[in-house]
């Protein structure tokens, strides 16, 4: 049965988004945020995107009109006492989730709580309040994305059929992701990032890297896309997933990058950046896609392994969360294993030592191989 008493905790981007989903979707969504200004900020911008879309001819009049007359704004958390889901989507910090979970337990009896957090462990945050918490991983915009990543430790594990059936209500696609750095995008993605800086690092011009992503089918190439979203963003996911995996080389976070950020060249905010201004035309680097897709694969292979997701997952949340023309087990499927494996022995064989151990097939590749 889908919930459809939302309450959202936090008016950033993500919660205005998430609550304007919701709200279009039919439900009564009340929004709060301990900043009266934000949650002003948030209902005035919720009007624009469903101006701007009965403008395009997405959406009726009337159904933004009422979509808006269904979102309620407050202060006070106890705003939420009736919900039948309330998710939180505030600042980064587990000691801030925490303790809105401790209070929500208390005012909004009853209620299915989750939280947005795109870097924190889901079972942490319950552990430390005290009561089930499960993950649900929107994709900025919240409105657009179709992506959410559905993280149910064992204490949230019953609450699976109403949220994702809540989900597909409000026209999302639910993937189940292990809670593990990352979950699945943000985690498998590392490395078409991570391998575009590694042919930087052997002299490889980023243009040519981009051009030879876009013309096997990605919307965008590696540096462009780190020139969209901000260095320092891309820094701060890659130091995050990093730290938490131990410093395996495969996480490796470079120079590069760094230096970008250290420089104020993060791209198109600050109109500098590794492609940006336009770096005019280049032609396809050759090996690039053959070894940042070979990373993806052993990436997604690695993350498999562990338990918690499947192929089908994996694939599905990296089309819908990143826009790539196929998943990694499409790759994988279509190119075989064994050559995905020689690609990685090739690469290891050839790494620079602060790269030793990061083209190690993953066993669940190799099992792939000899099925």
């Amino acid at each position: 049965m889908a919930l459809t008493r939302i309450g959202v905790v936090g008016a950033g981007a993500m919660g205005r988004g998430i609550a304007q989903v919701a709200a279009q979707a039919g439900c009564a969504v009340t929004l709060t945020d301990v900043a009266p200004a934000a949650l002003e900020g948030a209902r005035g911008a919720i009007g624009v995107r469903l101006t701007r879309a009965v403008e395009k001819g997405r959406l009726a009049e009337a159904d933004a009109e009422a979509a808006l007359s269904r979102l309620t704004t407050g202060t006070d958390l106890a705003a939420h006492a009736g919900a039948d889901l309330v998710i939180e989507a505030a600042v980064e910090r587990l000691d801030v989730k925490a303790a809105i979970f401790c209070d929500l337990a208390q005012v909004a009896k009853g209620a299915v709580l989750a939280s947005n957090t795109s870097s924190l462990s889901i079972g942490a945050i319950g552990a430390v309040a005290g009561v089930p918490v499960a993950g649900l991983h929107f994709f900025n915009p919240a409105p657009v994305m179709k992506l959410v990543e559905v993280i149910l430790p064992e204490a949230a594990e019953p609450l699976a059929p109403p949220l994702e059936e809540t989900l597909r209500a409000w026209g999302k696609t639910p993937v189940r992701a292990p809670d593990t750095p990352g979950f699945i995008v943000n985690r498998c993605a590392r490395p078409f990032y991570g391998e575009a800086l590694a042919l930087l690092e052997d002299g490889t011009a980023p243009a040519a890297v981009d051009a030879a992503m876009v013309a096997a089918g990605y919307r965008m190439g590696p540096f462009a896309l780190i020139d969209l979203v901000g260095a320092e963003v891309n820094l701060a996911a890659s130091e995050t997933v990093a730290q938490a995996m131990g410093g395996h080389p495969r996480y490796h976070v470079f120079d590069a990058l760094k230096r970008q950020v250290a420089e104020g060249r993060l791209g198109r905010k600050t109109g500098a950046g590794f492609v940006t201004p336009d770096p005019g035309a280049a032609g396809p680097a050759p090996g690039a896609v053959e070894r940042i897709e070979a990373a993806l694969v052993n990436e997604a292979a690695t993350l498999l392994g562990e338990g918690g997701t499947t192929e089908d997952g994996i694939d599905t949340a990296m089309k819908l969360g990143l826009n790539f023309p196929r998943g990694p087990f499409e790759i994988v499927r279509a190119a075989g294993p064994a050559a995905i494996r020689a690609r990685l022995e090739a690469l290891e064989s050839a790494s620079p030592a602060h790269l030793k151990g990061r083209y190690a097939p993953a066993p669940a590749l190799l099992d792939m191989e000899r099925a």
